[in-house]
């Protein structure tokens, strides 16, 4: 990664995934975030967490990740409290676990039952170890009744927990949209989550940024991919994130442009070492 950190002074980084699988850092990707912004660069976490910044740091510390990783962070649920604005006054459904409730901190929105809202905040599944999409089948169906908007704090389908893969609000999301309904976001792929880091690179740098010295990393096609790719800046595929660890990078390379048609993919690695192209 230091040809790449020469070419692109500013990264935007996934978390889940790259920096951690959910239960402890990767320490190849954690020397190398420090490498990049000792030789000078600026590194940016950006994460569909559906959770304020300063708790995705808490939650890193907690796990011995070394602060000196990053710059910022930009995470899904910041982002996604101008949308919950937009319904100041009036009720919404919180769909997903009480860890995410803090979305609502300092807003003048009541959470309210199914049948008095205006609106759904989908943060995840109620219990993701335990529930698949499936279990929401007659909730979604009830809310689309309704004509109810869902709010989407993290358009990830899946994530990485150690060895498991765990449903998130992302799929709800999905299924909430093939019935009919009207689904918002604003996390990875989505624009305003990356106007986001970019407004905060630039403060730090000091100077306009151009998008040709941004590089994503991350690790999935349909998120970092592809929302690098709409947002005009290259990436770096990692493997062994929501994909097989034993995934031949060529292969996940292959599959992830044919899911991004015109992807700027630049490379597609294992590991994030400094030593690697």
């Amino acid at each position: 990664m230091q040809k790449l950190s020469e070419r692109y002074p500013v990264w935007f980084c996934d978390i889940w995934g790259v920096v951690h699988d959910g239960m402890r850092p990767n320490p190849v990707t954690v020397d190398t975030l420090i490498r990049h912004r000792r030789g000078g660069g600026t590194v940016i976490l950006i994460t569909n967490a559906p959770r304020p910044a300063d708790m995705i740091a808490a939650h890193l510390k907690g796990m011995g990740c070394d602060e000196g990783i990053s710059d910022a962070i930009v995470t899904s649920g910041d982002v996604t409290r101008s949308l919950i604005r937009n319904h100041a006054g009036r009720g919404i459904f919180h769909l997903g676990p009480p860890r995410n409730l803090v979305l609502f901190d300092g807003l003048d929105v009541a959470r309210v039952p199914l049948a008095e809202a205006s609106a759904i905040l989908c943060t995840g599944l109620f219990d993701d170890l335990r529930e698949t999409p499936e279990n929401y089948r007659d909730l979604l169906a009830a809310a689309k009744a309704l004509e109810l908007p869902m709010v989407c704090a993290n358009p990830d389908h899946v994530v990485r927990h150690g060895h498991r893969l765990l449903y998130c609000a992302g799929s709800l999301a999905a299924a909430y949209g093939k019935i009919g309904g009207e689904v918002l976001m604003a996390g990875k792929p989505y624009r305003p989550i990356y106007e986001e880091a970019l407004a905060l690179a630039s403060g730090l740098r000091g100077a306009a940024i151009a998008h040709d010295r941004i590089l994503a990393i991350g690790d999935g096609p349909e998120t970092d991919v592809r929302g690098a790719t709409d947002f005009g800046i290259d990436a770096v595929l990692v493997a062994g994130g929501i994909a097989d660890p034993n995934a031949d990078p060529v292969t996940l390379e292959a599959e992830a442009r044919h899911l991004v048609p015109g992807a700027r993919i630049v490379a597609t690695r294992r590991r994030l070492d400094w030593a690697g192209a």
